[in-house]
């Protein structure tokens, strides 16, 4: 015996019903889940807590490292290390001034042997990372090399991992709200969920670029690096995106505004780069 039509009327009621509450469901939980930056006040969409970004990012870091540890290519270079370092526990220093429970975090930055690779990155809970290629092939004064840590410190300063993955979760919810109706094949919903990604995380990534071109050439400025070498990174990242794009740039989207922007920003940074000149220079452990 079929089914009459009032069923199936009353079965798609009913499924509509059960996704309407999923839906507002998920809207209630993205609303309760913002919280302010720890630095700037922004409202972010936090799904995922600093916390648990910072353990996962500390086996993710691991993980990630390991192939290079195997092959000998990491910190492999004493004296880049030591120069690393050195500016590196300058910069944490002031980072721990902006955020004082950061002094807790198991700060440590990675020499990747890349000649290749111009390339960085920070993770939650201070986990970083810096190729040679970076370093070598920009051939990066003291000052410029410490405006990308400060800008990478500036990264984990204010939870963008935490932010990012909550954007990864939220949008995987919405995924699942979508492919409940049964109405679109796997490659469609593939390229929803692309869409939605891009969607929601490119303004996302030029917030967090903003916010940590200012943090990080801040605390570069304090740490007694001079804050104008923030514009002239950027124009050797310029000549080198001409030839190809380097990874960095990938993660580090680079308008052509933003020579201009950190130009602005180390007028404004130039009496903290004094000051700092002035008297002695805190560190902070780094490993």
């Amino acid at each position: 015996m079929k089914p009459s039509p009032t069923v199936h009327t009353r079965s798609r009621r009913l499924l509509s019903f059960g996704l309407a509450l999923v839906t507002l469901a998920a809207v209630a939980m993205l609303l309760n889940a913002c919280a302010s930056n720890p630095v700037t006040g922004r409202s972010q969409l936090m799904l995922v807590s600093e916390s648990a970004a910072i353990s996962a990012s500390r086996q993710a870091y691991a993980e990630m490292l390991a192939p290079a540890r195997e092959e000998g290519r990491i910190d492999s270079d004493p004296r880049t290390k030591r120069r690393v370092l050195a500016i590196s526990e300058r910069v944490v220093a002031q980072a721990v001034r902006y955020r004082p429970e950061t002094a807790d975090w198991d700060w440590q930055i990675a020499v990747i042997d890349a000649p290749d690779t111009i390339n960085a990155f920070a993770m939650a809970g201070g986990q970083m990372a810096i190729y040679t290629g970076i370093i070598d092939q920009l051939d990066l004064t003291d000052d410029e090399l410490a405006q990308i840590i400060g800008h990478e410190i500036a990264h984990a300063l204010s939870s963008h991992s935490a932010e990012k993955m909550s954007v990864a979760l939220a949008s995987n919810l919405a995924l699942a709200t979508y492919a409940a109706t049964g109405t679109r094949s796997d490659v469609a919903l593939t390229g929803a969920a692309l869409a939605a990604m891009v969607a929601i995380q490119l303004p996302n990534s030029r917030q967090m670029e903003a916010e940590a071109d200012r943090i990080g050439i801040e605390l570069a400025a304090r740490a007694g690096y001079r804050p104008e070498a923030a514009a002239s990174l950027w124009a050797k990242m310029a000549d080198q995106a001409g030839s190809r794009h380097p990874v960095f740039l990938s993660t580090h989207p680079a308008p052509q505004s933003r020579q201009r922007d950190l130009a602005a920003l180390a007028s404004q940074m130039q009496p903290l780069y004094q000051q700092a000149r002035r008297g002695p220079l805190p560190t902070h452990p780094v490993r």
